[in-house]
């Protein structure tokens, strides 16, 4: 989403972070599949590292992104008086038709330019509509 945001000279606009509904990565750089297919696509990674999402994300965030439907329900569950239960939002939903509901995991299945190439077009298609709002 940063490497979009930034090729249409927006970056003065969004903010864009991520988090993990969970710790078990807490520190980690991104998996070396994500990593190299994100170089093959001209996307650094440089310096990113897993966090766990906090109750303060709910508030300083407008959007909440989740890849997956279990992860959008731990958001959910985070946000548990509802502030942004209208903007935690599955990433595929905005990837287009015949697209999954769920990003994979390719973290123990492999598949990750599959993976980013759903993941890209989510980002488009969600950057598309968030402007489209403004």
């Amino acid at each position: 989403m940063r490497h979009l945001i930034t090729e249409r000279g927006l970056e003065e606009q969004f903010t864009v972070d991520s988090c993990g509904t969970g710790s078990w990565h807490a520190g980690e750089a991104p998996h070396s599949g994500s990593r190299r297919v994100a170089t093959q696509n001209g996307i650094s990674l440089e310096g990113q590292r897993s966090r766990q999402l906090t109750r303060q994300d709910i508030v300083d965030f407008d959007w909440l992104v989740a890849m997956d439907t279990s992860n959008r329900n731990g958001i959910r569950h985070v946000d548990e008086q509802g502030l942004k239960h209208e903007r935690t939002v599955l990433l595929l939903d905005y990837a287009g038709e015949n697209s999954p509901r769920d990003v994979p995991d390719p973290y123990y299945e492999g598949g990750f330019e599959g993976v980013y190439k759903l993941i890209y077009r989510g980002c488009e298609g969600l950057l598309e509509h968030i402007l489209a709002q403004s």
